[in-house]
């Protein structure tokens, strides 16, 4: 430990199979300048097995006793949406810093709350919207904001969420609900929403399709049928802030042709990225840009973009590390790297306006 380390509270870190446990532990052991000081779950009995297990010396079954401790510098939230607002709303109310999972909100307004809040007490208060910590997606950003394909003139974005089709894991069946506030819609298509308009910029205006394609799909821990009220097919099209023009197609299950697919066209060149995930902020993507002798030529992402070492993309943790490590640069100095709670309320903007198009056959704009 160092004097200078960024103390962790965890709301949410129980068993290995917990999100905390599968990611935000491993990313943690490789980014210095952090400590694990206390977390809290639903039963006494889970957080002293969790404390146990990952060596965290303060732990608690009531989250308002972690948020009060003088040894939490950081509350990170992680665990279901619809309890996100509520324990926010706690930690900055102790003047706490807060990183919370993404969707921030089980909706717009809730997410307005957190947002207002966060101004209110000018605490550093971050979202996870991991893919701007992705070393392939900040390429992708500079080679746009570079110039090197000129302005961009228009932008095809296809991809598949390898999940949410036919068949459901049994950690995902709360989904099937969009009452809960995660669903495709919010959670797959979000994060690879986000950084597409993160590399290209917002939406000036929108038109938008979703459809549910199987309203019916079966477990694979039981086969059991369950019944899908969230849409599986996302589709809309529109104007950009710059004037160009995007069409973005985000399907469930997975796709034997190409499960990613994102050309950008510019007035100078094109940016052309493939992968074999749809989920754009993990791993990483094949970038090729229009050669000065013609045709395509490959774009690897620069070393320098890759600020953590010791794992490698294909780890389900890889951003997320980095994005420790860009966040505690924006803690000590000052820099602004990772997602706040505003830029999590335009998301959120964003995705109301996108149901509300489809609702109504009307172009949207959220800005």
């Amino acid at each position: 430990m160092a004097a200078d380390d960024i103390g962790l509270g965890f709301i949410g870190l129980s068993g290995p199979g917990s999100w905390a446990g599968r990611a935000h532990v491993p990313a943690l052991k490789l980014v210095p300048g952090y400590e694990i000081r206390a977390l809290a779950t639903s039963r006494p009995e889970s957080a002293a097995e969790a404390a146990q297990a990952h060596g965290v010396p303060l732990f608690f079954h009531d989250p308002a006793l972690l948020v009060k401790r003088p040894e939490v510098d950081l509350v990170v939230v992680a665990v279901r949406v619809p309890y996100h607002l509520e324990l926010v709303r706690a930690a900055l109310d102790h003047g706490k810093m807060v990183y919370c999972e993404w969707p921030l909100g089980n909706g717009r307004e809730e997410a307005e709350q957190m947002a207002a809040l966060a101004q209110e007490k000018a605490v550093p208060a971050f979202v996870g919207l991991q893919g701007h910590a992705s070393p392939t997606i900040r390429y992708i950003r500079d080679l746009v904001a570079s110039g090197r394909i000129g302005e961009v003139i228009s932008s095809t974005f296809t991809a598949s969420a390898g999940a949410w089709g036919a068949t459901i894991e049994p950690r995902l069946v709360y989904g099937l609900d969009r009452s809960n506030g995660v669903s495709m819609l919010t959670v797959q298509f979000g994060h690879a929403i986000d950084g597409f308009c993160w590399c290209l910029g917002e939406f000036r205006e929108l038109s938008a399709t979703l459809a549910t394609r199987f309203p019916v799909v079966r477990r694979t821990d039981t086969g059991e049928e369950v019944a899908k009220t969230i849409d599986d097919q996302i589709a809309i099209s529109g104007i950009l802030e710059n004037g160009a023009v995007a069409s973005v197609h985000y399907r469930s299950g997975s796709s034997q042709v190409a499960n990613f697919f994102w050309e950008i066209n510019g007035s100078m060149g094109d940016l052309v990225i493939t992968g074999e995930s749809g989920r754009l902020q993990y791993g990483d993507f094949r970038i090729r840009g229009t050669a000065a002798s013609g045709g395509l030529e490959d774009l690897p992402v620069p070393e320098s973009y890759r600020i953590v070492s010791g794992s490698s993309p294909s780890d389900m943790f890889y951003t997320l590390a980095h994005a420790y490590a860009l966040m505690r640069s924006d803690i000590k100095l000052g820099t602004d790297h990772v997602p706040s709670f505003a830029d999590a309320l335009v998301r959120h903007r964003m995705l109301e306006a996108i149901e509300r198009s489809a609702q109504t056959g009307t172009r949207q704009s959220y800005l």
